[in-house]
Order: C-alpha cells, then structure tokens, then sequence
C-alpha cells in the first residue's frame, strides 16, 4: 500500500493520541470527517494501523523492573525455533521478543515488580523452555527514550 502525505500526517496524529476525534483530525488536516474516516479504514484494512492501545506507566502498576534478556538456543534446528517461539508467546511476562542477530538468537523484554519475581520467573518459567543453550539478562537503570511511535515525516 502507498502512503502519502496525508496518510503519514494522519499516522503522525493517531499514534500520538488515538482517541482524537475525526472531527480534531478534520480540522488539523483539512479534509472532511468522511474522508479521514475512510483513510482510517484503508490504512486499517491493509494492517498499517493493527491495533489501538492504551499506553500504561510501568511504574505505577508495579513494574519497576525492566529486563532484557539475550537468549541463545542449543541448536538452530526448525523444531527449536518453533518450540522457543511457541513457548515464549505464551508467558505473561513477556513484552516483545525479538529474532536477531549476533551472539545470542533472540532478545526478550520483560517487566517485574522486583528482583525475586524476576528470579522466580527465570528459574521457574524461561529456563524450563526446551532447546534454550544459555541466557543473559541486562536490567534497565533508567529511562533515557521510550517511544512507540514512528516518525514518518
């Protein structure tokens, strides 16, 4: 799908706040409520926006603990990945997991309310997981950038 200008502006406004009205979006962009609707549901449809969200502090729900943990498989064979995979879509905890490339095989970001439930969930959970060769945690100290959204303009 292409996206013109008016497509990035309009993606520029909804991932700052997605409950702007079409109404505030027809008055920023000049263009009519029908034709924001329909640009919405074009850009919906063809799966460039997949989801709204509420964006929640970690912090004031008791994550105060960010984790990313770089984890390496025992063996690069197709039924490990797809297990791993499998398996690390399935637990709470988990935030993203990411496929990459390097010294380990995926980097998986975490948030806990504190060092114990972190050690329980390693001990209990993640290192139970079939094929995983080793793991290496690196815990946040501080925030320096956090963004979600992508600048398109």
């Amino acid at each position: 799908m292409k996206i013109d200008e008016l497509d990035q502006l309009l993606l520029m406004h909804l991932q700052q706040n997605s409950k702007i009205t079409y109404k505030e979006l027809s008055d920023k962009l000049n263009l009519s409520s029908t034709a924001i609707h329909e640009r919405i549901k074009k850009l919906e449809k063809s799966g460039v926006i997949n989801k709204y969200v509420a964006l929640v502090n970690r912090r004031l729900i008791n994550k105060e603990l960010l984790v990313f943990s770089h984890i390496k498989l025992s063996q690069h064979s197709h039924d490990n990945i797809n297990s791993f995979e499998s398996e690390i879509k399935n637990l709470k905890e988990v935030q993203a997991c990411f496929h990459v490339s390097g010294d380990y095989d995926y980097i998986v970001k975490m948030a806990f309310e504190s060092m114990d439930e972190y050690r329980d969930f390693m001990v209990n959970k993640l290192t139970t997981i079939k094929g995983i060769g080793s793991t290496h945690s690196t815990f946040v100290i501080g925030d320096i950038k956090d963004e979600t959204s992508y600048q398109l303009i």
